[in-house]
């Protein structure tokens, strides 16, 4: 059985978002998304995830989750981001690894080898 909705408007939904974000720039904390989930009364990030996909909702997720976004990408310029690096991957960033493929094939060819005091074997 689904549990009851703890939101049932968009705008009782904003109200709180904004809520947390106040809290924790009065507090100096930086904000989370388990964070964020918590302060709206879910039990998990999945009940936050859940909203998003509701279309009602959707928007003031999206913004919520983007806002969290942009302040760990704010941090990227401080000298421990290891931290931050992870979060942002758990938001989807990825490492990015380039790699050219040029379509030729080249081969070395050796033509004898040399071992130590022998003659060279062809």
């Amino acid at each position: 059985m689904a549990r009851p909705r703890i939101y049932n408007s968009e705008i009782e939904l904003q109200e709180e978002i904004l809520k947390y974000f106040e809290q924790t720039k009065e507090n100096n904390e930086r904000p989370t998304v388990t964070g964020l989930a918590l302060f709206l009364g879910f039990a998990s990030k999945q009940s936050l995830y859940d909203y998003e996909k509701n279309d009602k909702f959707s928007y003031s997720i999206k913004r919520a989750l983007t806002m969290i976004e942009c302040e760990l990408e704010k941090r990227l310029e401080n000298q421990s981001v290891s931290g931050i690096i992870f979060a942002l991957k758990n938001m989807g960033w990825t490492d990015k690894v380039q790699t050219e493929h040029s379509g030729k094939i080249e081969s070395t060819v050796i033509n004898f080898i040399e071992q130590p005091g022998n003659e060279p074997i062809k």
